[in-house]
């Protein structure tokens, strides 16, 4: 009895280890919510005079490990409603499409899902493919929102979203560690600070992407295809001086 009691024992401890194993969620990419705040912060006009094009607003922004489990949630402006509230759950969905659709060869941002998700597009129909848990993103004190407490910390929201502002983080080793969602303005600025965020962080060491081995936006006019429809991999024009931001931060990452 007693040798059966033992292996008893035994088998459940390796079964719970093995559970274990399977429900351990992947690390976070090894950013705090106090270097996301300041790198957010120091990306946008409202707090560091640097503007994006769009309408230059205070923004909200995501991180999220490699399984989409949010890891850290900040706002830039103090109060609540200093941004747009529901950009706070798209900044989690533009985290969470970034790395549901990039892979450790190949980074695909937000913005170079909207060509194809639109009807007659190659991927279309992506967009509902993963709905949000709505459960996770209305849950919790909203005082809490954007701070290091913040109730979406250690969920997953789910969600896609195929317009600019969702970019995968890879390290300096270029391993795929997780994705940043930025939101709060046009799809375009977003895009254009999500791009700031994550060289302030430190994660753009991108491998491979469709606009000449880079995530970024494709613009029919600047390096998509030129032909005055929006295909391929391209997002439309936002019309706010976006455009023309995002080839200076651009021009700024390839010679620094």
């Amino acid at each position: 009895m007693k040798k059966l009691a033992i292996l008893s024992l035994a088998s459940t401890a390796i079964l719970g280890l093995g559970i274990n194993t399977v429900m351990a969620a992947p690390p976070c990419p090894d950013i705090s919510h106090a270097q996301l705040s300041s790198a957010l912060n120091r990306s946008v006009l409202p707090t560091n005079a640097v503007t994006n094009g769009g309408l230059d607003f205070n923004m909200w922004a995501t991180v999220v490990s490699t399984d989409g489990t949010v890891c850290a949630i900040s706002k830039s402006g103090p109060n609540l409603n200093d941004q747009w509230l529901g950009s706070r759950q798209i900044s989690a969905q533009k985290a969470n499409t970034a790395i549901y659709f990039s892979t450790p060869d190949l980074a695909l941002s937000t913005a170079n899902l909207y060509a194809p998700t639109q009807p007659g597009g190659s991927l279309f129909g992506l967009q509902l493919s993963n709905p949000v848990n709505p459960a996770v993103v209305y849950a919790g004190d909203s005082d809490l929102y954007g701070t290091a407490n913040d109730p979406m910390v250690g969920q997953k929201p789910g969600g896609i979203n195929v317009f600019g502002g969702g970019l995968a983080l890879y390290d300096p080793n270029g391993t795929l560690v997780g994705a940043v969602g930025v939101s709060g303005d046009t799809s375009c600025a977003d895009h254009n600070i999500a791009m700031r965020v994550r060289n302030k962080l430190g994660y753009n060491n991108v491998p491979a992407g469709v606009n000449n081995g880079t995530d970024n936006i494709i613009f029919d006019a600047v390096s998509g295809n030129n032909n005055g429809v929006i295909d391929g991999f391209e997002h439309p024009e936002c019309g706010n001086n976006e455009t023309r931001v995002n080839t200076n931060i651009q021009s700024f990452f390839d010679n620094n």
